[in-house]
């Protein structure tokens, strides 16, 4: 029963677990769902809550508040000029993200509308809620997750102080053990006497160090990928075709190409030049390491191959279509390959540092300062793919076990295990901050861009027509945020629903 004796009804709730099952929810997901809002609901009704200083929100977040860290906030925010000068840097820093965000937000729902894939990712994968998403698992990320929340909220309330206004209290949101927000509540009175550039300040800061931390964990995520080296030299292919020479001899994907006809095989370069010795029909001993037992353990053994013809490989692909056969023959010439080149048959040859190459290079200094900027600028989108592909990994496993520690300082005290702890846990840090900046300036209210956008909105038509009446002028901007709102929410749900309408 509720206040006042009206009973509390239970359909809405229980509709919307049965919506969470239709779409994909796994039911122990929907069961840990309605124990845990029906348990809440319990401790609300017999007044533990109350008693515990928490409150609940949104049907099934708790909130809890606090006082803790007031001290250290004030001592932060001191150097005020500073804290206003970071502010004004973070409107501008949101303001162009936010127009990268709304283009990528755009280009996928008219992809989707275009062509609206076969597949789509569950329910449960709609929210990146650690250890409940399929592809997020669950201590690196959350600790991450607590990271990102502390020093986005933290450096709301460091705004707030800056510009005099007080913060009240801070607090997290959790779901189950999960957080899934936080917050720094300013007095409210003061917020809305506060002038409208020092609220988008505000608002700003937070996506803004978001964003900035994403890239300064990068550079150290790069330092750590560094520190690891390929445990065996060599080459390995994730992918061997059927029929062809590599899988007639019995080589497997991801065992390790060490030498060729007894040549030590250290790299791509070194593979392609043994490679452009052979010709088609040739013999070759081709010694490989085995995928690593219980203990570790690789097996050397070698196999004698009996090379193919990668010309005729990829003209057979045309499966006899003449217009095909003569574009494959003019796209074969301008790529070197001419017939009688010797063929393993194998995709996806790489070697076994490749899965922290990618990061490393950031550091390794080989590119112009233009094309590193350039690479570092979008490592953090290329990302947030890679747990989806490699099912909560942050490199596929295989390649993960051909990687050891280098000789560093650091590599030398962590070891192999520890460095990949390091890196997971960098990797984490770089993914989350990345994700919760870029989803906070999303112009739609209640996120943080949503408010910039709104009281932005405001300033540029006051500036445009001081002739109008204030409230004239409030009145319009909040018009034009609502409609900007429910169009971004029209953009962000098009890639969600259609896909599951067309299926």
């Amino acid at each position: 029963m509720q206040e006042g004796g009206q009973s509390r009804s239970y359909l809405i709730p229980l509709l919307l677990l049965y919506l969470l099952y239709s779409l994909g929810m796994p039911l122990w997901g929907v069961a840990v769902a309605g124990l845990w809002y029906f348990g809440l609901l319990y401790l609300e009704d017999s007044g533990s809550l109350d008693k515990l200083g928490v409150s609940r929100v949104l049907g099934i977040v708790l909130m809890i508040r606090t006082r803790h860290g007031q001290d250290v906030l004030e001592k932060i925010s001191r150097n005020r000029r500073f804290w206003r000068g970071f502010g004004e840097m973070s409107i501008w820093l949101c303001l162009f993200v936010m127009l990268g965000v709304v283009a990528l937000l755009v280009l996928t729902a008219i992809s989707t509308a275009m062509a609206p894939p076969e597949e789509y990712l569950p329910a449960s994968d709609l929210l990146l809620i650690p250890g409940v998403n399929s592809f997020v698992p669950f201590w690196w990320p959350v600790l991450a997750l607590v990271f990102a929340l502390v020093i986005h909220e933290y450096s709301h309330g460091i705004q707030a102080r800056a510009h005099g206004m007080r913060v009240s209290s801070f607090g997290l949101l959790l779901a189950g053990p999960v957080p899934i927000g936080a917050f720094a509540e300013p007095q409210m009175h003061e917020m809305i006497r506060a002038p409208r550039r020092e609220r988008m300040r505000l608002y700003a800061a937070g996506p803004s160090i978001n964003i900035i931390a994403t890239y300064v964990i990068l550079i150290l995520l790069s330092a750590t990928a560094t520190g690891l080296v390929a445990g065996n030299p060599g080459m390995h292919a994730s992918g061997i075709i059927a029929d062809e020479a590599a899988e007639e001899a019995g080589l497997l994907p991801y065992e390790i190409i060490t030498h060729i006809d007894g040549n030590e095989v250290l790299g791509y370069e070194v593979f392609s030049n043994e490679m452009a010795e052979l010709s088609v029909g040739d013999q070759a001993t081709f010694t490989v390491l085995s995928h690593p037992d219980h203990e570790g353990e690789r097996v050397e053994r070698d196999l004698i191959v009996t090379l193919g013809n990668r010309y005729q490989y990829h003209l057979g692909q045309c499966d006899g279509d003449a217009v095909c056969i003569e574009d494959m023959e003019v796209l074969l010439a301008d790529l070197g390959i001419e017939p009688g080149d010797a063929f393993l048959g194998v995709s996806g040859l790489r070697s076994g540092s490749s899965s922290v190459d990618y990061y490393s290079n950031i550091m390794s200094g080989e590119f112009s300062l233009e094309q590193t900027i350039l690479a570092t600028s979008l490592t953090p989108l290329a990302m947030i793919g890679v747990p989806i592909q490699f099912d909560g990994q942050t490199m596929l496993l295989e390649e993960r076990a051909m990687l050891e520690a280098g000789d560093s300082a650091i590599a030398s005290v962590l070891g192999t295990d520890g460095m990949l702890m390091l890196f997971d846990f960098l990797f984490w840090l770089v993914w989350i901050n990345f994700l919760l900046g870029f989803a906070n300036l999303i112009p739609m209210v209640p996120f943080d861009g949503g408010h910039i956008v709104r009281d932005g909105t405001h300033s540029v038509l006051a500036r445009l027509n001081r002739n109008m009446h204030p409230m004239r002028v409030e009145s319009l901007a909040d018009r034009i945020s609502s409609m900007s709102s429910i169009l971004v929410l029209i953009i962000v749900a098009v890639p969600i629903i259609l896909p599951r309408l067309m299926g």
